[in-house]
């Protein structure tokens, strides 16, 4: 088998994009909006999603860090969202919007930051970082 047969052969496992449900994410009542205010900060350091050119896996971290607004975002949720990214083609600079948008769709949020940081890929890392602030 040589290597273009290899790479077809991995290609044809990318799922899509869209194959993606935030439904999977579950909020919460934050109760104490009106007391303090609080940054919550969730770190998922064993993310994968796949090249969409190569088919190679991807391996990095997620931080999210976000100040709530009425609603909090359940972790375990979190955690079940993220793994769909595991088979799904995906560039680092669209994983950070895409996340960023389907928390920022149910969490509301007053701030929310994502930041992937990749591991090195020939040589070079990557760090992509998308911000949402409420106007």
């Amino acid at each position: 088998m040589d290597i273009s047969s290899i790479q077809k052969a991995l290609l044809k496992k990318i799922e899509s994009p869209d194959t993606i449900d935030p439904a999977v994410l579950q909020v919460l009542d934050y109760g104490y909006r009106t007391q303090r205010d609080i940054e919550i900060k969730i770190d998922q350091p064993e993310f994968t999603s796949v090249c969409p050119i190569s088919g190679l896996p991807d391996f990095g971290s997620i931080t999210i860090r976000y100040r709530p607004n009425d609603k909090i975002v359940e972790l375990k949720s979190v955690k079940y969202y993220l793994l769909q990214y595991r088979s799904v083609g995906i560039f680092y600079e669209h994983v950070v919007n895409r996340i960023l948008e389907d928390l920022v769709s149910v969490v509301r949020p007053r701030f929310m930051e994502v930041v992937g940081s990749f591991t090195p890929r020939g040589g070079i890392t990557t760090t992509a970082r998308v911000e949402y602030k409420k106007e």
